[in-house]
């Protein structure tokens, strides 16, 4: 061993300066090259797989935070909002039509009232005579829209069927037309309840007009449902009136 250093000296000695850099540089650029092979390359792959392996978890996080925000924002919507704005909307409406409903009741005649004011206006007037009085089946609202709209009126809003009107025409009933049965309606929640009484006086023709004229100026009011004229024992006609008025009670008076 000593002898091979001593030889590789000898051949050193020989060399040029140049010669002998050049030699040096080699000797360094391979020592480097073993060193980067035996040490820092391993380090480098294991570098890389660890950039790899961190680039994996970062989008693997990503994808976990999305999915989380997501989600949180699923939890924050409130899955019921839709069904609670309907419902505010139709809690709403039904108040506004309680009021618009409720409203119809002020300037009527009271139910326990109507009688003795159709009575009253009746012996006030002297010279028609009372037939008969009777009171009608309490029907709500709705009841009294569907039988309107089987009766074929033109308007089919319960306002505008309730609305009051000038009496109607003295007109005798046509003969041979069927009357319409009114169907069974579907039963709801009423909030106002129609009152009616039917009166049959009999008399002239004008002091039937005067009696009606009485019972519109009144100076509170009902509804006109309905005027039939009897003229076949002219001249002492018989005049039938069906009236209505509207409470929150749905007890009748009894006659």
């Amino acid at each position: 061993m000593k002898e091979r250093l001593l030889k590789l000296e000898l051949r050193i000695d020989v060399l040029t300066l140049r010669e002998r850099i050049y030699l040096f540089a080699g000797s360094a650029v391979f020592l480097c090259f073993v060193l980067y092979m035996t040490m820092l390359a391993p380090l480098y792959q294991k570098q890389a797989a660890l950039k790899q392996t961190i680039s994996q978890q970062q989008n693997n996080i990503a994808g976990i935070d999305a999915e989380i925000v997501g989600r949180m924002a699923a939890y924050s919507q409130d899955p019921d909002a839709s069904a609670r704005t309907r419902l505010t909307a139709a809690k709403t409406e039904a108040a506004r039509v309680t009021d618009a409903l409720r409203g119809l009741q002020h300037g009527l005649v009271p139910p326990d009232r109507i009688v003795p004011l159709l009575e009253s206006i009746l012996r006030a007037n002297g010279k028609l005579k009372l037939v008969s009085l009777k009171n009608l089946p309490v029907s709500g609202l709705s009841e009294a829209a569907a039988e309107s709209a089987l009766r074929g009126a033109d308007d089919t809003s319960v306002a505008g069927r309730l609305l009051p009107v000038v009496p109607p025409a003295l007109v005798p009933p046509a003969p041979g037309v069927p009357a319409v049965a009114a169907a069974p309606a579907v039963k709801v929640p009423e909030i106002l309840y129609r009152h009616g009484v039917e009166i049959t006086v009999q008399g002239s023709y004008l002091d039937m007009v005067d009696y009606m004229t009485a019972l519109e100026s009144m100076p509170t009011q009902f509804y006109w449902g309905r005027a039939e004229l009897n003229a076949q024992d002219y001249p002492n006609a018989r005049l039938t009136l069906t009236l209505y008025t509207l409470s929150l009670d749905r007890k009748w008076i009894q006659l």
